[in-house]
């Protein structure tokens, strides 16, 4: 697949999952974290701007000068822009205008395509696709929360078919011993991949399916939520000052409980493996089990053998560097690398995850008391 296919391939998903939305759902931002999805549309058009287009594309004009302000999300070197809070208040530019300036900027990238860019530039221009594949999966979540937050709760798509993953419960057995982690070969991998390193393990147990909806089920009716035997100091008093009982978008109706999910509101499948818990909630689950979390070494040693890609899983990690990364020079020095504080690594990929972008070495990476993303728990011991 030549590079304007590839292109070409990722900017019609981006649309693909936006058209199932009305005008009206692109502009919401009921909580910080969200974005609207009309900024992921103007935002991900931004990135090929001005990255491709202003730096390397001789006489390429600006849609619009203003949109650098609008559309810039956490890049400090490439100048002010709205804050992320504000980003709902957006009414202009319209969803139209937002279209129209990706039709501009797509029909900029075709032309340029067409000069052949350096080795360098092609490098960048492909962290630009993984860039919009990672707001892809931004606008699953999003979107999910904003449908899932309306006192309706209406669906999404009601066709949306969750993929299934077969899992056969039980634990896998690693040897203690000397293993090597982090991404080896020529395929593209984010900078906090690297470098390849050894690591010493003892032996452990991990397990090979995520936790259940049924077996958390058992955690919440036993006084789970309740108790703070298990949970850290931090996270108990994020419970008792949010009123947590359940993961996020449970709902107990007339003594049943539902689940919102993108086809709507639904009964809960108490087979389905549980999604939207926090990193406090899978931490206070597994020490409920006389279990733990892995961490993601352990994960990434054993993830061969197990299936993986339903739900993005907590590890105990804190988000650290490797041995030996360094920031590249500019912006792009700030995609990954100034994260790396006060946050927990996950593992593996989800249902919102595009296809090709999953790899055993990708590091996720999110604030432990987040749980709009689409998450979930394996233990180990």
């Amino acid at each position: 697949m030549t590079l304007a296919e590839r292109y070409k391939t990722v900017r019609r998903r981006t649309e693909d999952i936006c058209s199932h939305l009305q005008t009206e759902d692109y502009v919401v931002q009921p909580v910080g974290d969200v974005s609207p999805p009309k900024w992921h549309i103007g935002h991900t058009t931004w990135f090929f701007e001005t990255f491709i287009l202003k730096a390397y594309f001789m006489g390429y004009q600006d849609y619009n000068p203003d949109y650098n302000y609008v559309f810039n999300s956490y890049y400090e070197t490439v100048g002010a822009r709205v804050i992320r809070t504000d980003r709902g208040n957006l009414s202009r530019p319209t969803v139209l205008d937002v279209y129209r300036y990706r039709e501009y900027v797509d029909e900029a990238i075709y032309k340029f395509l067409c000069e052949g860019p350096s080795p360098e530039v092609e490098e960048l221009f492909v962290l630009g696709l993984n860039h919009e594949e990672q707001h892809q999966e931004l606008l699953y979540y999003d979107i999910k929360y904003i449908l899932g937050h309306n006192p309706l709760f209406p669906a999404y798509n009601p066709q949306y078919s969750s993929p299934k993953i077969e899992e056969q419960p039980g634990f896998i057995s690693i040897n203690e011993g000397v293993y090597e982690v982090g991404h080896t070969g020529e395929d593209f991998c984010f900078d906090n991949e690297l470098s390849r390193h050894k690591v010493y393990l003892n032996a452990y147990h991990i397990s090979t399916a995520l936790v259940t909806n049924a077996e958390y089920l058992e955690f919440i009716n036993s006084g789970g939520y309740q108790d703070f035997r298990y949970w850290h100091a931090e996270a108990w008093d994020w419970v008792k000052t949010n009123n947590i009982t359940a993961p996020m978008y449970w709902h107990n109706i007339d003594g049943e409980w539902h689940n919102y999910t993108l086809r709507g509101l639904e009964p809960l499948h108490l087979h389905d493996s549980v999604q939207h818990v926090s990193f406090y909630e899978a931490y206070a689950y597994a020490s409920w089990k006389g279990m733990r979390l892995p961490t993601e070494y352990e994960w990434e040693v054993a993830a061969t053998q197990f299936n993986w890609g339903k739900s993005w899983e907590w590890t105990e990690s804190a988000y650290l560097p490797y041995p030996g990364f360094s920031k590249a020079p500019g912006a792009i020095g700030e995609y990954n690398g100034k994260f790396m504080v006060n946050q927990k690594v996950l593992r593996g990929a989800s249902e919102a995850t595009p296809p090709g972008h999953s790899r055993t070495t990708y590091r996720n990476f999110f604030h432990p008391n987040l749980r709009w993303h689409f998450t979930g728990i394996r233990l180990a011991q």
